[in-house]
């Protein structure tokens, strides 16, 4: 695997267009950018929310460093950058961000999916909705499972 992959695991948002610019900056060999955002968004109808994610420090970052591995192994990829926040989140706030650089779109837009279904499945992340003051942590969901099933992954 000839891919530059970079892994950040952090409280702090991201500037996704400074981001972007550096990735891209100079660069002749990619015809082919995606990022993916993802955002917190409201899970319940009223009063103060929050989400608060914990990890593993060290586990987490070599899972997603696997899961990015994956994905060049299985496509054309030469630039993966994953960022993924922790701590205390609110709706709206950036939580998670895939870009993917590829000579071709076809080989950017599968590996940068692929990465996201798979970190849903398998980045040690919990994540605890508060609202109002009362939390509970939340379950993994069957439909992220089932998402990866479409990868035909080893065990699936």
């Amino acid at each position: 695997m000839n891919c530059k992959v970079e892994i950040e695991v952090q409280e702090a948002d991201f500037d996704l267009g400074a981001l972007s610019d550096s990735w891209t900056e100079g660069d002749t060999e990619n015809g082919a950018q995606v990022m993916f955002v993802g955002r917190v968004r409201e899970f319940s109808g009223a009063g103060e929310q929050s989400m608060t994610l914990e990890h593993y420090p060290g586990m987490t970052e070599r899972s997603l460093q696997e899961t990015a591995r994956i994905a060049a192994s299985r496509w054309r990829l030469n630039k993966v950058l994953i960022i993924h926040r922790v701590g205390e989140l609110k709706p709206a706030d950036q939580i998670v961000l895939v870009m993917v650089l590829s000579a071709h779109r076809e080989d950017a837009f599968n590996g940068a999916w692929f990465i996201m279904d798979h970190l849903k499945t398998t980045a040690p992340f919990w994540k605890k909705e508060t609202s109002d003051g009362e939390g509970d942590w939340v379950d993994a969901k069957d439909s992220d499972d089932e998402a990866l099933t479409k990868w035909n992954l080893p065990g699936n």
